[in-house]
């Protein structure tokens, strides 16, 4: 196993171990009796990019919809483009205090990932690039729990190709996404 695969593999088993134990845990108690991991796609070296942004000639503040009514501000701050299996795709990247946010819905949706979408925090990497490792591709708290809020996907991020990459859509037997 690469150093790369170990470090993911790592990542991923403290991620299960955060959910299974943790009171800050997006999991309920009952969820939690039944929570057997999180189910991920194998590591991908090809979904691993750096990045140029094109940026926006200003970055508008928008609202992003939640899943509960609420909204949540954010800066469009501009659009990075990268090809997955020979197709060109392209993404908006947000920011706020925080970071960067890219919020997307790949080709799988609604069968192999979460219909609302999947979030990634890419990292500013050298000369201003982003770093945006699909493989670390997460779902947002509100596909293992309806209490919590999180930032729908805009249409502009969603994307016809797959992005197997990343977690996967939780197992029915102990999540609640209704």
């Amino acid at each position: 196993m690469d150093s790369y695969t170990a470090e993911l593999e790592q990542l991923r088993k403290m991620k299960d171990d955060f959910f299974a134990t943790d009171p800050h845990s997006p999991l309920t108690k009952a969820q939690k009796s039944l929570f057997k991991g999180l189910r991920y796609f194998p590591p991908n070296e090809a979904l691993r990019f750096e990045l140029d942004v094109e940026p926006f000639a200003e970055h508008s503040e928008v609202e992003l919809q939640t899943s509960t009514g609420d909204v949540q501000a954010y800066l469009r701050h501009g659009v990075i483009r990268f090809a997955i299996e020979g197709q060109a795709l392209q993404l908006v990247v947000f920011s706020n205090e925080h970071g960067f946010f890219l919020p997307f819905i790949d080709g799988l949706a609604g069968a192999e990932t979460y219909p609302a979408g999947r979030y990634l925090e890419p990292q500013r990497g050298e000369e201003g690039r982003l770093h945006a490792d699909f493989n670390l591709a997460y779902n947002p708290y509100c596909a293992y729990n309806s209490r919590w809020s999180c930032p729908l996907t805009p249409f502009e991020n969603r994307l016809k190709a797959p992005v197997r990459a990343g977690e996967m859509l939780p197992d029915p037997e102990w999540a609640d996404h209704d």
